[in-house]
């Protein structure tokens, strides 16, 4: 195993995309263990806005927390965050999400995820960090139809414009490291979900349906399966990355990506059917036809990170939903 480090009380962690669901989860985590978290978070309307305000209130509220409203497209702010938090190592979460959005949507997603990330990258160059942890996704994987998706797959084949950023920046991050010897890790995330997530995704917009009544829609009718894995768990995993970096490869590049996945993907109609359980309604469903950019099943080889850090997520699919639901009834008001 290589882990051999943990995080300390004297560490100091920037965070990008601190307002987002897995940054607000990773933020909090940080600071229960004592490391003072800077964050940054353009807060845009991809999705409501006061969701987002929401958790920045929340980590306000602990001193370890410092915040700076700011794009990461702007390399003067990227600079300025830099200068200002000194931070010893950098969890770039920003980014333009969504598979469906990036079709309608394109410029967003080549501003944030490939401007943005640039700008990440030239700032550790410039104020070298002892490591540089990136979110890659699932999503580079395409079309492939060996499952479980392991690292050692070839992903020159993305089916979204969303997908192709993200290969994007494992190749940015890569030249970075080999160029300037940035320690870097990305982190192909594997469909997280739980309490605080985002709306967009399938069980969030699924919850709202149901519990106002509405049909929800069921692409590929229903032949879907999705690697679900919880956002405690993928948290876990950031943490005990974070301290460290990566060994030299064979070309003496400081640089490493893994999956991170709950390794046990289930049925999107087990899915939904554990998710009425938890919110005590039933769903009706609209089956409808593969969505252009989508895949039919998501799964991820997680060996190296078990091999190297111990990874074992433990959340499973009912107690996951059932801390969702429980915190969406307390957020919006218990409508049943």
């Amino acid at each position: 195993m290589r882990k051999n480090n943990s995080l300390d009380s004297s560490s100091a962690v920037l965070v990008t995309g601190a307002a987002g669901f897995i940054g607000f989860h990773l933020s909090m985590r940080l600071m229960e263990l004592g490391v003072h978290v800077a964050g940054i978070d353009n807060e845009n309307s991809y999705y409501d806005v006061s969701l987002k305000q929401s958790r920045i209130a929340i980590l306000k509220k602990n001193g370890l927390f410092s915040y700076m409203k700011a794009d990461i497209s702007d390399p003067d702010a990227v600079e300025k965050a830099f200068v200002q938090f000194k931070p010893d190592a950098v969890v770039n979460l920003a980014a333009q999400a969504g598979v469906r959005y990036s079709i309608d949507n394109p410029q967003a997603y080549i501003k944030s995820n490939i401007e943005g990330f640039f700008n990440i990258l030239e700032a550790c160059r410039h104020h070298p960090v002892k490591h540089l942890v990136y979110a890659s996704s699932s999503s580079v994987y395409g079309a492939n139809k060996k499952v479980p998706f392991s690292t050692s797959d070839s992903v020159d084949h993305p089916v979204s414009l969303y997908a192709a950023t993200k290969k994007s920046n494992e190749l940015m991050a890569y030249t970075y490291s080999h160029l300037y010897s940035i320690p870097a890790t990305g982190l192909r995330f594997f469909t997280v979900y739980g309490p605080w997530g985002r709306p967009d995704m399938a069980y969030f917009s699924f919850t709202k349906k149901i519990l106002a009544g509405e049909p929800i829609k069921v692409f590929n009718y229903g032949n879907m399966k999705r690697d679900f894995t919880f956002v405690s768990d993928i948290v876990h995993g950031i943490v005990d990355i974070i301290p460290n970096p990566p060994e030299p490869d064979e070309t003496g590049a400081l640089y490493k990506v893994y999956n991170i996945g709950n390794s046990r993907p289930e049925n999107l109609m087990d899915f939904i059917h554990t998710l009425e359980d938890c919110l005590g309604r039933k769903a009706q469903i609209e089956l409808l036809p593969m969505q252009m950019g989508d895949v039919p099943a998501t799964y991820a080889d997680v060996s190296d990170l078990e091999r190297d850090f111990g990874f074992h997520p433990s959340t499973a699919i009912a107690e996951g939903l059932s801390k969702f639901a429980t915190w969406y009834f307390d957020y919006y008001g218990d409508k049943r």
